[in-house]
């Protein structure tokens, strides 16, 4: 290690936030990525599908990129790959089932995969570029993660991912203790570390805690159960698999999401179905109803629009009767608590059995305050940056840090897009770099942004007036209207009297416009929205748009 070395970290997404995990570590001229995720809407984000990270600072650097390391195969950390790989063919890393599960984002949005992807397993070492890139087994909720030890001339760096200390996991692959020791040992410059359990005090409990828990539900149950859990959490998917052969009940998988992960975890070997338990939605008719179970997740994998949203377009599913049960193995998304709340009063007013995050239903796939503790003892970095969670996390993983004894001039909270240059003397902010939220929605991406959402958010809440108004070319006098349509402001026919006093504004707008000899459309426009914006504010005190339209005969 040379006094001059040095390393820098730029986390493009997942600081603040919850979802659109991306990291950049950049030695010389050469870049590293870990992880490239999605993050799923937040309620004000009015018909937007997911959200990616900006990757601009990327796109110019795209020289200089050597790869990008997959730390495991969940949506938060892979969803945005098909995305970025559309404009950088660089080669992926990871290990099979989370490149299997990555392959098949891909082929779901149609993109040829350009980029070489490399199989790697725990406790291999690459080298990629300049960099040597260490995997090191982890536990979390999906099999096959890792941690990224990048060994690089001014240190080691090293990326925890998503992880729990796991004591008796599914699989029965537990945490590679000796492999993190052992780094510890040698020497960590600095520790990039989950956070997002940080506020919660203890242990989380083992996976296999929830195999007791629906073992119970299942048993109890005498009608239909509907599972609805994240598309790619398999250790849930597949204890529901066993826990229905134990008491002979034929499982539905329902949604695509959930169809795909399941099929390419099991053309992988990393899913056990006993013979007879799965069935098809053609045969799902001919199932009993009290045999019957739905493992079902919604859009794009979320689990809880399973419930609230879709995939109602069978009404099978939707047709709920009292006795049915419903388990939520799956904690909100960051702002739809509301949401859920809502969805899991209705099912109960329906006399359905609902269990969810609060009854033992759920059990998170991320390591709480004791186990990051320990994570921080195994390695004892020099410098510490909490990545992975919302601002006051990363707060709170800051102060378990100091607690254990990691000076707190040596701990670095970042938000995305600042860059941290790391030395084996001193750690500093040098610099700020593009980054940000990425909106996607349908088949446009990025074509939605702040102006457009404001739109969507005036027409949720005050709704639309449009004024139709037809001028003589020659004169310049009204010829038509002005005529009005409302939707989502006020119902005209019940509303004739505000409509006409609007009317009455609109023409005495046009009248002014013409005595000033006023002939640009969108200036006449403008008089019209402005006119008509204060008088109905007046009236109702709400702000509709108003959308003024001049045709000229």
């Amino acid at each position: 290690m040379n006094a001059g070395d040095k390393v820098n970290i730029i986390p493009l997404g997942g600081q603040g936030e919850i979802g659109k995990n991306m990291t950049v570590i950049k030695v010389n001229q050469e870049i590293l990525v870990i992880d490239c995720g999605i993050m799923f809407p937040e309620d004000e984000m009015l018909g937007i599908d997911v959200v990616i990270p900006d990757i601009t600072y990327l796109l110019e650097n795209r020289d200089q990129i050597r790869g990008i390391i997959l730390t495991h195969g969940h949506e938060d950390h892979i969803g945005a790959l098909p995305y970025m790989l559309k404009e950088l063919a660089v080669p992926v890393y990871g290990t099979k089932l989370t490149l299997a599960l990555a392959e098949n984002y891909l082929r779901e949005q149609n993109i040829p995969i350009a980029a070489p992807f490399y199989t790697v397993k725990p406790r291999e070492t690459v080298q990629i570029g300049s960099f040597t890139v260490e995997f090191i087994r982890m536990c979390h909720s999906i099999p096959d993660p890792v941690a990224v030890a990048i060994h690089t001339p001014a240190g080691t760096i090293l990326h925890t991912g998503d992880f729990k200390f796991d004591q008796t996991p599914v699989d029965g692959q537990p945490v590679d203790y000796f492999g993190l020791a052992q780094l510890g040992k040698k020497g960590v410059l600095a520790l990039l570390s989950d956070s997002t359990n940080a506020e919660k005090l203890g242990v989380t409990a083992s996976e296999k805690a929830a195999h007791s828990r629906l073992d119970e539900v299942f048993r109890l149950s005498k009608g239909r159960i509907i599972v609805t859990t994240f598309a790619s959490a398999l250790y849930r998917i597949q204890q529901s698999f066993w826990v229905a052969a134990k008491y002979g009940r034929k499982v539905v998988v329902v949604g695509k999401s959930m169809q795909d992960v399941v099929q390419v975890a099991l053309a992988n070997g990393y899913l056990e179905i006993p013979p007879g338990v799965l069935s098809t939605e053609e045969k799902w008719d001919n199932i009993p109803y009290e045999e019957l179970v739905l493992l079902t997740t919604g859009h794009l994998g979320e689990p809880l629009s399973a419930l609230s949203r879709g995939p109602w377009t069978d009404t099978r599913l939707s047709n709920y009767r009292p006795g049915d049960t419903v388990i939520i193995s799956a904690s909100p998304v960051a702002g739809n608590e509301i949401l859920v709340s809502r969805t899991i009063d209705t099912l109960c007013k329906l006399g359905v059995d609902v269990y969810h995050e609060a009854s033992g239903a759920h059990i998170s796939g991320h390591a709480s305050q004791e186990e990051l503790k320990m994570m921080l003892n195994l390695i004892r970095p020099k410098y510490f940056i909490p990545v992975q969670g919302e601002y006051r996390m990363l707060i709170r993983h800051a102060k378990l840090a100091k607690d254990v004894g990691i000076p707190e001039e040596n701990t670095f909270i970042l938000e995305n897009g600042h860059v941290l240059e790391l030395t084996a003397k001193k750690a500093a902010l040098v610099n700020r770099v593009a980054a940000g939220r990425v909106l996607v929605d349908g088949l446009g991406v990025g074509d939605v942004g702040n102006i457009v959402l404001r739109d969507r958010r005036q027409l949720s809440q005050d709704g639309i007036l449009i004024v139709v108004v037809t001028i003589s070319k020659e004169s310049g006098q009204v010829v038509a209207g002005p005529d009005m349509v409302s939707r989502g402001f006020v119902y005209v026919r019940e509303a004739e009297e505000l409509i006409e006093e609007a009317k009455v504004k609109v023409r005495q707008a046009l009248e002014k416009s013409g005595e000033r000899r006023v002939t640009e459309w969108a200036a006449i426009k403008t008089n019209v929205r402005d006119v008509l914006s204060k008088f109905l504010y007046e009236k109702t005190r709400r702000r509709p748009m108003i959308l003024p339209i001049i045709m000229e005969v």
